[in-house]
């Protein structure tokens, strides 16, 4: 079974910048990922942006919950992705707190 990957970035812009920021990075900020982006569904509800995607030949699904003074991102990663969970998730906070600077 996939265990969830939790990254919070903190961030001082207030929802509707960072909505708008990560609405305008996101492709990029995927694309940084071990073996890229091959595609990517997503959908906003509210202020939760919920992602699917396929890396590497994984199925990849999660959500990124955008509040005023930070972003949670909640990641399922399969197989051996899991085993990148640590690397991953610190690639994705340096990468995120770039884009919400």
């Amino acid at each position: 079974m996939a265990k969830p990957l939790t990254v919070s970035i903190p961030h001082q812009l207030g929802i509707a910048e960072a909505r708008r920021r990560l609405e305008t990075g996101l492709a990029e900020m995927t694309s940084k990922l071990p073996g890229g982006a091959a595609k990517i569904d997503q959908r906003w509800d509210g202020d939760r942006l919920i992602f699917d995607a396929q890396i590497s030949g994984q199925s990849i699904t999660g959500a990124l919950e955008v509040m005023a003074d930070a972003v949670r991102m909640e990641i399922v990663l399969p197989g051996i992705l899991g085993l990148l969970a640590g690397k991953i998730g610190g690639r994705l906070k340096d990468e995120g707190q770039k884009l919400l600077k």
